[in-house]
């Protein structure tokens, strides 16, 4: 799955902290995505589902992984008895392609014993219904661009298809030429410049919302395809738990800017025309992928915001 004979197949993230300890200043007419957030209300997030939350364990710390399985229903749920099972556990980081994807799955190709074996492609779902916050921006890959369901996403039209793109942090499930040998055994994420290619070719189920520090600053693998050729090279697993397996103790509680409120919609105008000091010259359009989704962490009675974005 995404063996070596088969080739499948942006933005910079920092983090902004707002400090408990000083009460956020409130503005009126935010100009910058730090005042955009102090300036919001409890109704523009939504807290991460546990239920539909991965922390995958690795010896430099954890990544936070929320599935969608709005879009890829069978496919999150095959991935979540995997991880439930502790199926992923002791398995390892296998290909590191630079400005392309960080690859993970069993080096021996073992076979689960739990789970589906063979899946429907959900590449695509059906946009009747479907909430979508479209931006007016054009687009090189689809008609329609914008967020559902959290992700960035296409769409075809509002009685179309739709489908979450394939931006920095998407989680897609490797697979062989047959679409329904991608069950969840072998999964990646995007890593580098936004490989839109790929979308409608493979099921994107969910996104990296904190941690990509972990599996960008890997070493590059040496191999064809960025796979490492030694088995010294790989980067272990040490677990990937549902949260929902985990002791509420150990968990982190992050909240995630909604996708479907007037706050989302003013966020993406502020990083469409930037208006802070540094910037001279506003752009004046964004593409999907360089839109950030502000993740919030409650600590106790405190919070700490945290913007994923590029400067």
């Amino acid at each position: 799955m995404l063996h070596r004979g088969w080739l499948i197949a942006l933005a910079l993230s920092v983090s902004v902290a707002v400090h408990a300890q000083t009460p956020p200043k409130r503005f009126a007419q935010p100009t910058t995505i730090r005042e955009l957030i102090a300036a919001s209300t409890p109704k523009d997030w939504r807290p991460l589902d546990p239920a539909h939350t991965l922390y995958m364990e690795l010896a430099t710390g954890r990544v936070i992984i929320e599935l969608s399985p709005t879009f890829a229903p069978h496919h999150v749920a095959n991935i979540e008895k995997f991880a439930h099972a502790h199926w992923y556990d002791g398995l390892a980081i296998i290909r590191l392609q630079d400005n392309f994807v960080a690859q993970w799955g069993d080096p021996l190709n073992s076979k689960p014993e739990i789970g589906e074996k063979r899946l429907p492609p959900e590449f695509t779902r059906s946009a009747v219904g479907l909430p979508f916050t479209r931006l007016k921006d054009v687009d090189t890959y689809a008609p329609q661009v914008g967020f559902s369901d959290g992700l960035p996403a296409a769409r075809t039209g509002a009685e179309g298809e739709a489908w979450p793109v394939h931006c920095y942090g998407a989680l897609g499930v490797g697979r062989d030429s047959d679409p329904s040998t991608a069950i969840g055994t072998e999964l990646y994420v995007v890593i580098g410049h936004s490989p839109r290619q790929l979308d409608r070719n493979i099921a994107v189920v969910g996104h990296v919302v904190m941690g990509m520090e972990h599996l960008s600053g890997l070493p590059r693998g040496n191999g064809e395809l960025g796979f490492y050729e030694q088995p010294e090279q790989r980067e272990p697993i040490q677990a990937i738990r549902l949260a929902t397996d985990i002791p509420a103790a150990e968990r982190k509680n992050y909240d995630v800017l909604r996708t479907d409120t007037a706050t989302f919609e003013r966020l993406i105008e502020l990083r469409r025309n930037r208006r802070d000091d540094w910037y001279k010259t506003p752009a004046g359009r964004i593409d999907v992928c360089n839109v950030p989704l502000p993740i919030r962490e409650h600590v106790e009675h405190t919070e700490k915001s945290i913007s994923r974005a590029p400067r």
